[in-house]
């Protein structure tokens, strides 16, 4: 592997002459542990040597690590992506010079701006100012298991993107952040949900196949819908995943939620969400019965949780409603 003396890039601060000495022999994580990480020699470090504003660390997502990061003018050394890193910049201007695969480059980099790169990628890059910005690691078998369920095979690598602009994956990886603000609120299933639209997004976009993606049509049949809705309507309290519905349905997730929304006109997160509301304003007619309770036996993390989104739905709180029923 090259190092600094060679490549003729000046080291960041604090930093081993080699490329292969990595700082402090950082324990290895896998993706959806502590930090985004980068391999480096042998070992690996940060991405970024500042810990993140915010990360998906107690997130329930899989296969996905997600951090915000607002980074000083810095290099970051030559490295290797093990996963796939989607970069979409949220604050500030700035110069990045990169280095990859023989060649160079300088990009602006402005609000809305994004970088694409594939697992396997070997680079480095100076960013010459301050930037703000969100970062998505994403494993390979979680990109793999996407577009197995799309019915697409024959998927092997993304073309590497410096600079781009994607409005579909911007809104996602927004969403993405408002999520880690709230603490998850939102639960496992939206969190599934959203790593399996950014999934399809990628892919259909930016991957490279040696197979045209199918087309898909066709609901859910009347049994299946009954089976899942009846399987919704058992378990509210507790805390349903994508895959517990496919799986009713027969289905890769994909196509489930494809065609639940098909068949019923909203995704299941949107069904579950009416569902858990309407169960509660039936409890809230109980007046001895405790918000806390409440929020428990409708799927609920906690009383804050259900009271955010009560009020989302209803546009008041649940002891105002309560007071109004």
């Amino acid at each position: 592997m090259a190092n600094h003396a060679n490549s003729g890039m000046p080291r960041r601060l604090g930093e081993a002459t080699s490329s292969t000495e990595v700082p402090a022999a950082l324990e290895s994580h896998p993706l959806g542990g502590r930090r985004l990480v980068v391999r480096v020699g042998d070992g690996e470090m940060p991405l970024f040597e500042d810990q993140p504003i915010l990360d998906s660390l107690r997130s329930p997502w899989h296969g996905l690590i997600l951090e915000m990061h607002h980074h000083r003018g810095c290099e970051i050394p030559v490295h290797d992506h093990e996963t796939l890193c989607l970069h979409l910049q949220t604050g500030g201007q700035v110069d990045m010079d990169w280095f990859c695969s023989g060649k160079t480059g300088r990009t602006r980099s402005v609000p809305g701006s994004m970088m694409l790169l594939p697992a396997g990628t070997r680079d480095s890059v100076i960013w010459h100012g301050s930037t703000q910005r969100m970062v998505a690691g994403i494993e390979p078998s979680l990109l793999k298991d996407a577009a197995e369920q799309m019915g697409i095979k024959g998927l092997f690598d993304f073309n590497l993107k410096w600079s781009f602009r994607d409005q579909q994956l911007e809104a996602l990886l927004n969403e993405m952040n408002r999520e880690m603000r709230s603490g998850f609120a939102t639960g496992g299933l939206y969190g599934d949900l959203l790593g399996m639209a950014l999934s399809v997004g990628l892919i259909r976009r930016y991957g490279e196949l040696s197979h045209r993606i199918p087309s898909f049509k066709g609901g859910l049949s009347r049994p299946h819908i009954n089976r899942i809705l009846g399987y919704i309507e058992e378990n509210l309290s507790d805390g349903i995943r994508l895959d517990d519905l496919a799986v009713l349905s027969s289905l890769s997730r994909y196509h489930f939620a494809r065609s639940f929304r098909e068949s019923l006109g909203e995704t299941p997160y949107q069904y579950i969400l009416k569902k858990r509301i309407e169960r509660a304003k039936t409890l809230l007619r109980q007046p001895r019965t405790a918000v806390a309770d409440i929020a428990r036996s409708t799927g609920f993390s906690d009383a804050r949780q259900f009271a955010r989104m009560f009020r989302k739905i209803t546009g008041v709180s649940p002891a105002e409603w309560r007071r109004n029923a």
